[in-house]
């Protein structure tokens, strides 16, 4: 007895000490992560390091606070808007002596969102304060921003390759026939290609002529961009001729890109924290390399957004539009139909701004968000719409309440088109001598049947509801836009623009950012744009995502990330694009034949977008290439 009893004590005192360790451990990390919030008052003369981490987005994705700390991996995002903000601050700040743009961890953005935080870089410039880029290497997106900069950097071993928009989908219908599925659909518009890989192994003529012209306005745009920040630069040269000139240079790529004048100096980490210093100055007892430095999120909160003035609501719809209720990066219809909502009833709102990245969705998720931008108008508040990187199909549909629209010349728009995909496995399951059968009382009991096929009768249904649904959608347009319906169902069909052909279209009044629209709407509700105060509707993430962040900040710090490492092998970033590309798709795939039977959503628009996919969708791919291999 006293055995167990001595046994008994001792287990008790290991269960203690566990809990002692693991309280201490918790309370340790809470207090350094509180340490690392961002804090204003810790701003000096300094560089402001604006270091650009993963994707630049209208709306990042709330951080999953137990992601980090179970190891997983946390999506690196950095919003477009702080950036932006920090920049044009700096611009008339004494503090900020010079601007150090941290592009290693950079993986890209839509081309307009890219082109906005390039012309705040060109903005800080050409007040003539020294702004200077680093990166291991970059490609397209990372260096139309460093090429807004006083002086480019990239490692001699390193070096930048310049590509160009374009590349491969893939189509499934091989894949769909061999493995017997049987995927039946329901379109309208001769340029809906977002269905395409369903039914084809390639392009369609249609398809093909719309990507070329979209594409060739896309680069035509970048091209236009770099050329007038850095005219030195041979661009179009060095992309038309680039495994000539990396050849002339003996194989050596940063060479042959000082020779064409893309970059003014190579070196690595050190020396570039060094030229740093030169202006900066360097704190003592700290490793070389290292300058005195501003902090991006603590540069935020001490330049915080006014809090005075009248109100000009702010509601972002970014990302795949969704029914139902999600956080940040995910456009759900009752959940940003609320925030509206709410914001009309107890923000006292005077106008309504709509800030739209998307590539659509859901139609009803659309229909729903539109129905809540109604209200504002309902109530007499002037709105306006700002389209960022992306607002097509769905993204256009929430779109058409504007009173005016505004959008880049490179924002990716139109594709006013609806499609539904259903898949039926009859053929699957006759492979292993499976077969269905039963009674049906009508034509339509029991469908749509996925494992003995649809019915002539639910085809039609579907299809005509399609049909109805794009003539809906036209209608709104139309009304909109004041157009007839002739004109805009030439227009759409499908067919996805970009922003300057949108213009002159007419499914765009204006270029121009979100200043330009919040300004707009505050001329329409009578009331001067300098006074006037930007209130965002959008759900402030709880106390368990901001520990994450706080987490993630650190990490970042101390460690590193997954996308600075890749930063350091150009090559090697360039293939983890292209493995989420199929990532990307292989989510595409999953999301269509699984989702919402009737979609007005834009799947090409996809080519435009920085390559990542959701971790299911990488570890999927994942999975796919090892059982692929030998």
């Amino acid at each position: 007895m006293k055995l167990v009893r001595a046994a008994w004590k001792l287990l008790v005192g290991i269960k203690d000490a566990l809990v002692l360790i693991f309280m201490l451990l918790f309370f340790g990390t809470l207090f350094a992560l509180l340490s690392a919030r961002p804090n204003a008052a810790t701003i000096a003369d300094g560089a402001l390091l604006v270091e650009l981490q993963g994707q630049i987005v209208e709306q990042p994705q709330e951080v999953d606070p137990f992601a980090g700390l179970a190891g997983g991996e946390m999506v690196r995002e950095t919003r477009l808007r702080d950036v932006v903000r920090a920049l044009n601050a700096a611009r008339t700040d004494s503090r900020v002596k010079v601007v150090v743009l941290d592009l290693n961890s950079f993986t890209g953005g839509y081309p307009a969102v890219v082109a906005q935080v390039a012309e705040a870089v060109g903005a800080v410039r050409a007040t003539g304060k020294p702004v200077l880029a680093y990166a291991m290497g970059y490609t397209d997106a990372g260096y139309l921003i460093a090429a807004n900069a006083s002086e480019i950097w990239s490692h001699p071993f390193v070096g930048t390759v310049l590509t160009g928009p374009g590349g491969s989908q893939l189509y499934y219908k091989g894949l769909i026939d061999k493995l017997g599925v049987n995927a039946h659909i329901y379109r309208v518009g001769t340029y809906k290609s977002a269905v395409e890989p369903y039914l084809r192994a390639d392009q369609s003529p249609e398809a093909r002529a719309a990507n070329q012209a979209l594409y060739g306005a896309i680069q035509s745009r970048w091209l236009e961009l770099v050329s007038k920040a850095r005219p030195k630069a041979r661009v179009a040269e060095f992309m038309a001729r680039a495994a000539e000139l990396v050849r002339a240079a003996n194989g050596d790529l940063s060479r042959a890109n000082l020779s064409a004048g893309l970059i003014d100096k190579t070196g690595d980490e050190i020396a570039f924290g060094k030229r740093v210093a030169e202006i900066v100055g360097a704190p003592t007892g700290k490793p070389a390399g290292s300058y005195n430095t501003i902090r991006l999120a603590d540069y935020l909160a001490a330049n915080p957004v006014p809090t005075t003035g009248d109100a000009i609501g702010v509601v972002t719809v970014a990302g795949e539009i969704v029914d139902g209720q999600s956080g940040p990066g995910s456009a759900a219809g009752d959940t940003i139909a609320n925030l509206i909502l709410k914001g009309l009833a107890e923000k006292n709102l005077k106008a309504l701004v709509v800030r739209v990245d998307s590539p659509g969705g859901s139609v009803m998720a659309s229909e729903k968000i539109r129905q809540a931008i109604l209200q504002a108008k309902a109530q007499g508040l002037p709105v306006t719409v700002s389209m960022s990187g992306l607002a097509a199909s769905g993204g256009y549909w929430v779109s058409t309440p504007a009173d005016m629209i505004f959008a880049e010349p490179n924002t990716i728009t139109g594709s006013i088109g609806v499609f539904g995909v259903i898949p039926t496995f009859e053929n699957t399951i006759s492979k292993i001598g499976v077969t269905a059968d039963g009674v049906r009382t009508t034509p339509l009991s029991g469908q749509p049947d996925l494992f003995a096929g649809t019915s002539p009768e639910f085809d039609t249904i579907l299809q005509g509801s399609i049909e109805d649904v794009y003539r809906r959608f036209v209608g709104l347009v139309a009304q909109s836009r004041r157009l007839s319906p002739a004109r805009v169902d030439q227009i759409g069909q499908g067919r996805v623009w970009d922003g300057g052909t949108a213009r002159q279209i007419g499914l765009v009044d204006r270029f121009g950012g979100l200043d330009d629209a919040v300004a707009e709407a505050a001329r329409r509700a009578k009331l001067d744009p300098e006074k006037v105060r930007t209130v965002y509707l959008e759900k402030e993430p709880g106390w368990a995502a901001q520990l994450a962040e706080a987490w993630q900040r650190e990490q970042d710090r101390d460690q590193g990330t997954e996308e600075a490492s890749l930063g350091n092998d150009l090559f090697a970033r360039m293939a983890a694009e292209r493995r989420g590309v199929l990532a990307r798709a292989v989510g595409d795939m999953r999301r269509l034949l699984s989702g919402q039977s009737v979609q007005a959503r834009c799947l090409e628009c996809a080519g435009f977008a920085p390559a990542a996919a959701r971790g299911e969708d990488r570890a999927l791919t994942r999975m796919l290439i090892e059982r692929a291999l030998p």
